[in-house]
């Protein structure tokens, strides 16, 4: 696929209501309730070596986001897990990147939807990892968002919800006209929380400290780079975290499905230096889904 290649048109299938259908063919109606008022959930996930990496743990989320947002998703956990595969196999993807989503059609139009028939839908598409370790350790660069993550009170943070994203496109927009590669966002009190897609870590005094995910997601990536650091004897202190703080931290590094474990040199005025810990992890977890790892010495 061309770099220029739209979503809507390539070649390919997508498992949409329980069928693969050509990928063309895979359309909603203008009028869908999740197009108009934002009720829809996903997942991202990623195949290493033709397995999914965690993903029972990935559909466990879909379901639960579902939920909060009052909807059943009409499969069991089983079925979409087939699905995935399913799909990943009609389009030979190896090493990829799978995006499930359920969402409310067009059958009610207004806020209430509870006529509305819950869609899902399962797609996939290459996703290799093009860098070397020596190039990921150089660490990416991250503007301070103006917008802030929402008090657990006034939306559904647990979930991953299609609505909660509409900051993190403005919040990387910003940072990309800057010259950023992301932004870190705080939360409704002042607190570190985030970047636009992936938890934040920070290393001081060889001890890792990351913020609480209590108005954020806990991270699946999140939760197993945890694992590993104590497998490795880190000690890993989840707390609150202001913003201040990352003047004491000498590395920091981001986790997530698309970001891996992904060192970070910048976030505003504060300087990091990607060194043993970051390197650690990053080995650890390539070696945990199955990647060889490439050097530029090779």
């Amino acid at each position: 696929m061309s770099a220029a290649q739209t979503f809507d048109d390539r070649d390919g299938f997508i498992w949409l209501n329980g069928a693969l259908v050509p990928w063309r063919d895979a359309k909603v109606h203008v009028l869908t309730h999740a197009l108009h008022y934002a009720s829809s959930v996903f997942e991202g996930e990623r195949s290493y070596g033709g397995k999914v990496f965690k993903l029972e743990e990935h559909t466990e989320r879909l379901f639960y986001s579902a939920g909060a947002l009052d909807m059943k998703i009409p499969y069991t956990a089983q079925q979409i897990n087939d699905a995935t595969y399913e799909t990943l196999k009609a389009n030979n993807i190896v090493d990829g990147y799978i995006r499930p989503m359920a969402w409310r059609g067009s059958e009610q139009m207004g806020v209430t939807a509870q006529n509305s028939k819950i869609n899902v839908m399962i797609a996939c598409w290459m996703w290799p990892s093009y860098f070397t370790l020596e190039a990921r350790l150089k660490g990416i660069r991250l503007q301070l968002s103006d917008w802030r993550r929402p008090d657990p009170k006034c939306a559904p943070v647990k979930a991953k919800a299609a609505g909660l994203y509409m900051i993190c496109t403005l919040s990387k927009h910003a940072a990309e006209r800057a010259g950023y590669e992301d932004a870190l966002m705080l939360d409704y009190r002042g607190q570190i929380a985030e970047a636009t897609g992936a938890n934040v870590f920070f290393i001081i005094n060889g001890k890792i400290h990351t913020p609480l995910p209590d108005c954020f997601l806990d991270g699946i990536t999140r939760r197993t780079v945890i694992e590993l650091a104590k497998k490795r004897g880190y000690k890993v202190i989840e707390r609150a975290m202001m913003p201040e703080e990352m003047s004491k931290a000498q590395e920091c590094f981001l986790t997530g499905t698309a970001a891996e474990v992904t060192p970070v040199r910048e976030i505003g005025p504060y300087k990091f230096t990607p060194a043993d810990v970051c390197r650690t992890l990053m080995a650890d977890f390539d070696a945990l889904v199955g990647r060889v790892q490439k050097s530029t010495a090779a």
